[in-house]
């Protein structure tokens, strides 16, 4: 008889992968006593980065929702000539290094960008401002969204909406009443990866926005200012994030698992 060598080998092998993940993250709690994190989390400009980031995500996210849903429901439901090469448009800023995304909003709605003097001329500025932060965050965290709400809608029984339609609904009344229900997993999903992305970003931010306390300077942006003079400030905000992230991941799974039982119990 031959030994189990391959289930060992998986188990070695996710044994391993969730050392390698998991052990950095146990570290920034391990690190540092609760109360260092409490006191360093106190600061003035931690609890300002807190703020903005908050804000500016919230913001962010608005946009994404909004604009975002009917982008991709479009996408995911019609067949149009150039299609692909829309979606690709569409989630090339996924692939696009943090400084290079960042350029690139210089260069099209900075000062001196395409767009940069009919922006002005309304009395909008957006580099080195916090609506700046809000475009950096919108256009490096929407890809994720759009991508994710795409495959939710294409993923929908069209019976469903035909049989909408048959019974006298229009398109906009079945995409809210029907759609957007069946789809509500997807959509959670991507708007979960959206905010995760908002909330950690960095390049982008730094290029188009800067880094300005109480301005422009959201948590990571703080963390890297207090890497090397603060290490215990940079922890504290360090494990916001970690702590915001897990928390969306299991509301995340907690919807989805509800929306599962829910199906199956039907």
């Amino acid at each position: 008889m031959r030994p189990p060598w391959f289930p060992v080998l998986l188990v070695l092998a996710l044994a391993t992968a969730l050392t390698f993940l998991t052990l950095p993250i146990v570290a920034i709690f391990v690190n540092s006593s609760p109360g260092e994190l409490i006191d360093a989390l106190g600061e003035q400009g931690a609890l300002d980065a807190l703020w903005l980031s908050l804000r500016t995500t919230t913001a962010s996210m608005a946009i994404i929702l909004i604009v975002g849903t009917p982008a991709a429901y479009l996408l995911a439901t019609r067949s149009f000539r150039g299609k692909a090469v829309v979606v690709t448009l569409v989630e090339l800023p996924l692939v696009l290094p943090p400084a290079v995304a960042g350029i690139a909003l210089l260069a099209a709605v900075g000062p001196s960008g395409i767009l940069g003097g009919a922006i002005e001329a309304v009395g909008v500025e957006l580099a080195l401002t916090t609506a700046g932060v809000v475009v950096a965050l919108t256009f490096v965290a929407s890809p994720f969204y759009v991508r994710q709400a795409m495959a939710a809608f294409a993923s929908v029984d069209r019976t469903l909406l035909d049989a909408s339609r048959t019974l006298g609904s229009s398109e906009a009344r079945s995409f809210a009443r029907v759609m957007i229900p069946t789809a509500m997993p997807g959509l959670a999903a991507g708007t979960a990866l959206a905010l995760g992305r908002a909330l950690g970003e960095f390049g982008a931010t730094l290029m188009f926005a800067g880094s300005f306390e109480g301005i422009t300077q959201t948590v990571p942006l703080a963390i890297y200012d207090r890497f090397s003079t603060q290490f215990d400030s940079a922890l504290a905000l360090s494990a916001v994030l970690v702590a915001v992230s897990g928390a969306i991941l299991l509301s995340v799974k907690f919807v989805q698992g509800s929306e599962a039982l829910g199906g199956a119990a039907s």
